[in-house]
């Protein structure tokens, strides 16, 4: 009997653990440049322009890892060219990462760890917009495994050339 219990407690301590910890925000920028100006006046046709960025450190602490989705949203009035709002924010992840194989690490650094962050920042970036006077800012979703297969591809046409 106890043999059988030592036997799942070795088989427990290799299984893969992937679980989110803590999410934060570590910078967060709302800027409004052109109010009250913007408010008045025919309502504007939105034009936006976003930038993603995804970075990802190991921490000090056993098998942590800190991941950041960096964001710039920049909204413009396609009719004046002047722009709405701006939205920069670094939206950050705690996550605990155990016996993932290296080989499957960085997929579930840029792509598993991202996809359940992308809700959340999602709706931060919406608020944010609420809160500059704005009706909500819904970002359409992110297929991140796509951006990581295509940034993959992109470095390996680079060491090609």
């Amino acid at each position: 009997m106890s043999d059988q219990n030592a036997s799942a407690t070795t088989l427990d301590s290799k299984t893969p653990v992937f679980r989110m910890q803590k999410l934060y925000v570590k910078d967060l920028s709302f800027e409004n440049p052109n109010a009250p100006e913007v408010f008045v006046g025919g309502v504007p046709e939105p034009k936006v322009q976003i930038n993603l960025g995804i970075k990802n450190k190991k921490l000090e602490a056993e098998d942590h890892w800190e991941v950041v989705l960096a964001l710039t949203a920049t909204v413009t009035d396609s009719k004046s060219g002047k722009t709405l709002f701006i939205i920069e924010i670094e939206h950050a992840g705690i996550f605990l990462l155990k016996n993932i194989p290296e080989k499957r690490l960085p997929v579930a650094l840029a792509v598993d760890c991202t996809t359940l962050m992308f809700p959340f920042t999602r709706q931060i970036v919406s608020q944010i917009s609420v809160d500059g006077g704005f009706i909500p800012f819904l970002m359409e979703p992110v297929n991140f495994l796509a951006l990581f297969e295509n940034s993959i591809k992109k470095k390996q046409q680079e060491n090609q050339h």
